[in-house]
């Protein structure tokens, strides 16, 4: 995290802060939102560790991926809903980050009371992109799963930062002999 990053005060639109009025255990569904394709992810009940689940078609005349989406989170009992929040290498937000909001919003609407968090997702994609062409996954297959592969690391990220977030802190204070 930049200078620049820790000194900003949080502002609504920004990602989430995981750990916050925290949903405590049970699986999260992670979600990197396309204009095509809304690639998703599921974690284990501890919660530790993100899983790809599936790719959706997205649909926006009908909302029928917000639908099964919804299904899903029932399905799998999921508690939350991390949704990767797209912006600049310099933290700004685009016309990516103001659509999965508004993406966000709409499955927020689908699946109350489960609560829709945003996560910062800068390089998620590319990430995985790098890594699927490591494992030798190019070319079709690659775009098959490349949206599964981007939830899942912006929902493990999500994870890791969760748990140094709960985790508690030693006592810093050293008793004077």
């Amino acid at each position: 995290m930049s200078r620049r990053e820790r000194g900003k005060r949080w502002r609504p639109g920004d990602p989430d802060r995981p750990g916050h009025a925290d949903a405590g255990p049970g699986r999260r569904l992670g979600v990197d939102v396309g204009s095509v394709r809304v690639g998703l992810a599921l974690s284990d009940p501890g919660p530790v560790l993100a899983t790809p689940l599936t790719t959706l078609a997205r649909d926006e005349a009908a909302d029928r991926d917000i639908d099964q989406l919804g299904a899903l989170v029932a399905e799998h009992g999921v508690v939350e809903v991390v949704v990767g929040l797209p912006r600049t290498l310099a933290g700004d937000h685009g016309a990516s980050a103001d659509y999965a909001r508004r993406y966000a919003a709409k499955i927020a609407e689908r699946v109350t009371p489960v609560p829709v968090k945003l996560a910062d997702e800068r390089l998620t994609t590319v990430s995985a992109t790098r890594m699927l062409s490591d494992l030798g996954v190019r070319g079709r297959r690659q775009r098959q799963v490349i949206d599964q592969a981007a939830a899942t690391e912006i929902l493990q990220g999500w994870l890791d930062a969760r748990a140094a977030a709960l985790r508690p802190q030693p006592d810093t204070c050293e008793e004077n002999s």
